[in-house]
């Protein structure tokens, strides 16, 4: 029974708890989520319900816990305001076509699985991962001190009454957008303007005071600007649930580690909680009943309406694939596995799909969600299945006991979490480590810490690429040697030239290629053949070229020809594979060298150089000897 219908259940007591433990903490980051994204709480639901069971059934990272992130809800949050505007601000008729781009997002990752564009990402350099791992741990920690201490910024009045202006003159903006949709903004009649100001309540200001307050004081800068003002409002009692809840998880790990200690400090602290504390905050109420199949909704739909946001999907589909991709990467670094990159994506794919078909928001794989899984025991994908199906029981009767969880446990479970992802092991060797690589890691930690995800990643990458090009052309340009023969006693020959040196003179150059010709060596590699004293002929060894990309191939056209043009001539040797191929394909051989001078060997082309010198000098006769 270990193993039935292709799933494997010898680690099942792991990834029980490893997918409960993931799927208790997930429940108030997908209600959270779906009501920043303006669907409403039930919709992140959703989405954590589909994309966590049909990501892990079909997806490529054992371990990998999928549903709405941070990322995704603020691009969904984006397309679902623009296509409630060209509704005017109509949901009923903005549903179909929201829905769709989730959708069409989808399937759009699916197809990038099948395209294996997912490959592509095991290329990110380790100190792009270890610099992303240990800023995804310093977020998870600042960003939960808050929670912790029970400092809520939207529920203090002090700080939300700042916001009030501004909260007013969103609404007047609002009115007045309205009346622009209904063609009544009459600039010589305001009446109508001012009966709707009228109309406005202070608790309407109030609440939009909260919510921007709330988006101020959000993420590792919001956070931080509000610290001065949360420690003198600590909440003592979501404190002492908060630093309960870290004790028993480090604690219980000295213990026995059969049983997860984020488990056991969940169920203790809340049942605690729940028993002796008449008053602590919960992570609140919890949407009830099965979502319904929104196919009908969707069929209505005509192509116009969705064509306006292709480009809004395939955004949605890339950050997606990429946020998921990360995540299997940091997975992969705690688990010592390796995740299969194109499958992963198609099963992110046909999660999104799912859940824009009942109404869910898209997501990725959730670093935190996995990395919690991973802590927990969650060893296959059965654990990111059991999380879906548990937030499916969740939604369907365990609502109102769920939602008694303090909030302050499970900001205590995420402080954990994040001092466990950091990467010690990169941090540990920052100071033996090359210059340029502390420079890439503390850029990408600094970026994702402060700016985004995704910016640190790009940033990251074109960094380490341009540095990677700059180490590799320097390597090729050392073992790249042009020297006049004769110096071969003095240079270190290939073991084929040595017995040449004292019968050509100086009139023939070797160039030794010893790597790739690509983007990165091309311009130097023009400059030093274009730096060769007067000689009449020079002889490029191609023995040790595994590959020529574009440029390389435009280089070594401008360098013969430029040699030619002084009236050198320029032979191959050893041309073969890729380097060849491309050069045919390019007509550099035989339009600039002929075949009969792209030699075999240097055996062959050392016959043929005696030869030619002599035709051409035949008063010397040091070349017979």
């Amino acid at each position: 029974m270990k193993n039935f219908f292709g799933f494997n259940f010898t680690h099942f007591k792991g990834d029980l708890f490893g997918g409960i433990t993931a799927g208790i903490v997930a429940l108030p980051l997908a209600l959270a989520f779906g009501l920043q994204s303006g669907l409403g709480a039930a919709a992140g639901l959703y989405g954590a319900i589909f994309i966590s069971f049909f990501a892990a059934l079909f997806g490529g990272t054992n371990t990998q816990i999928s549903g709405p992130t941070a990322p995704m809800t603020a691009i969904s949050m984006v397309v679902i305001a623009g296509i409630l505007a060209v509704n005017e601000g109509d949901m009923s008729r903005a549903l179909p076509a929201i829905l769709m781009v989730f959708i069409l997002a989808g399937l759009m990752q699916i197809g990038l699985g099948a395209l294996k564009v997912g490959s592509y990402i095991r290329y990110i350099p380790y100190p792009v991962v270890s610099g992303f791992m240990t800023g995804i741990g310093v977020i998870i920690i600042i960003t939960q001190i808050l929670p912790i201490i029970g400092y809520y910024p939207k529920e203090d009045l002090d700080y939300v009454n700042r916001f009030k202006p501004q909260a007013e003159e969103l609404l007047m903006e609002r009115i007045l957008r309205e009346e622009a949709a209904e063609e009544i903004l009459v600039l010589e009649d305001f009446k109508e303007t001012v009966r709707r100001a009228g109309n406005i309540t202070t608790h309407e200001i109030k609440q939009e005071a909260e919510v921007l307050a709330a988006n101020e004081s959000s993420g590792v800068i919001g956070a931080i600007s509000v610290f001065p003002k949360a420690f003198k409002n600590i909440n003592n009692i979501d404190l002492i649930l908060g630093l309960a809840t870290i004790i028993i998880i480090y604690g219980f790990k000295r213990i026995t580690t059969v049983v997860p200690s984020n488990l056991v400090a969940l169920l203790v602290v809340s049942g605690v909680a729940f028993a002796f504390i008449p008053e602590y905050r919960a992570i609140g109420d919890i949407p009830s009943g099965f979502p319904g199949f929104k196919l009908q909704i969707i069929k209505s739909l005509q192509w116009g309406q969705i064509s306006p946001y292709i480009f809004t999907a395939a955004t949605l589909a890339a950050l997606g694939a990429i946020d998921s991709l990360l995540t299997s990467v940091v997975a992969d670094n705690m688990t010592k596995t390796k995740h299969d990159p194109n499958k992963e994506l198609v099963g992110q794919g046909i999660g999104n799909a799912i859940a824009g078909f009942f109404g869910g928001i898209p997501g990725a794989g959730a670093t935190i969600r996995t990395v919690v899984n991973i802590e927990a025991g969650g060893k296959t994908k059965l654990s990111g299945m059991i999380a879906g199906l548990l937030m499916l029981v969740i939604l369907l009767s365990l609502g109102p006991l769920a939602s008694k969880i303090p909030a302050a446990v499970l900001a205590g479970i995420l402080v954990t979490v994040g001092i466990g992802v950091m990467d010690y092991k990169g941090i540990k060797h920052l100071r033996i480590l090359a210059l340029d690589e502390v420079l890439v890691m503390i850029m990408v930690l600094g970026l994702t810490v402060f700016v985004g995800l995704i910016q640190a990643v790009a940033a990251g990458l074109i960094l380490s690429s341009i540095l990677f090009m700059k180490k590799i052309s320097d390597v090729v340009e050392h073992r790249a040697k042009t020297a006049p023969l004769r110096d071969f006693s003095r240079e270190m020959p290939w073991t084929d030239e040595g017995n040449i040196i004292d019968r050509v003179g100086d009139k023939v150059f070797i160039k030794h290629l010893d790597g790739p010709l690509f983007f990165g060596f091309a311009s130097r590699f023009k400059d030093m053949l274009r730096a060769l004293p007067e000689v009449e002929v020079v002889i490029i060894r191609m023995d040790k070229v595994p590959y020529i990309d574009q440029s390389g191939l435009y280089a070594m056209e401008d360098a013969i020809m430029d040699l030619q043009s002084q009236g050198i001539k320029v032979v191959f040797t050893d041309v073969h594979g890729q380097p060849l191929d491309n050069l045919e394909r390019f007509n550099l051989i035989p339009g600039l060298v002929e075949r009969e001078f792209c030699f075999e060997d240097f055996t062959a082309c050392s016959n043929w150089l005696e030869h030619y010198l002599k035709d051409k000098h035949p008063h010397v006769t040091t070349l017979e000897n």
